[in-house]
């Protein structure tokens, strides 16, 4: 597994705000969607292309274009789904799956209650996002999800990750093709299975408590 972590100062500050408990919910949302372009960028670096030609104004020029079949991005519901509009704006071409999971909050386990993904994920590049990388185990659990469906290279863009999910993912998908792409590690988890510093329950400050 390849783990990056985007150290770049827009992201950290951006992410600064993020962590405030006294940013509002339109400002966090907008701040996900600026980050999750930001790290996009990142995670994109090796997407597949392929040569194509082209006229430009003045002569003929070899160019690239986006590889069939296009990629698949899949937010983890519902957290994930303030995430997907900064990854389609740098990916427009790219095809949208949805996976929902709910952790029980006593064993820390995933559930996964929802999916609209293709039957067959073979030659896709997937590209996963959800906001935290805590225990490990919903990112862990979709992304077992995709490689059961045939998918071969999927990446997972968080905006924040604590070392034991880091650890934990390493160890669930071993054997395979995995890039996680983060805007920051912080120190640890606390008992309740939270990221500390972090930035508290990305889904409630993306849409509330309901």
């Amino acid at each position: 597994m390849r783990v990056h972590v985007a150290d770049h100062p827009l992201i950290t500050h951006k992410l600064t705000v993020l962590r405030d408990v006294q940013t509002s919910s339109p400002v966090f949302r907008q701040l996900t969607e600026e980050l999750v372009t930001l790290l996009a960028y990142e995670a994109t670096r090796n997407v597949r292309v392929d040569p194509i030609e082209i006229q430009t104004p003045v002569t003929t020029t070899m160019g690239v274009k986006i590889s069939e079949p296009r990629p698949i991005v899949v937010p983890i519901l519902r957290a994930g789904l303030g995430m997907l509009e900064g990854m389609v704006k740098l990916l427009p071409t790219a095809e949208v799956g949805f996976l929902g999971m709910v952790r029980d909050e006593e064993t820390f386990e995933p559930t996964t209650y929802a999916e609209r993904l293709p039957d067959d994920l073979s030659d896709r590049q997937c590209f996963v996002l959800d906001p935290m990388l805590a225990t490990g185990g919903s990112l862990g659990a979709a992304i077992k999800f995709l490689f059961a469906r045939g998918a071969q290279d999927v990446t997972a863009i968080c905006l924040l990750g604590a070392p034991e999910g880091v650890a934990a993912i390493e160890k669930q998908v071993e054997g395979h093709d995995v890039t996680l792409v983060l805007g920051a590690v912080d120190e640890r988890l606390n008992e309740k299975g939270y990221i500390v510093p972090g930035l508290g329950d990305a889904g409630d400050r993306l849409y509330g408590t309901a």
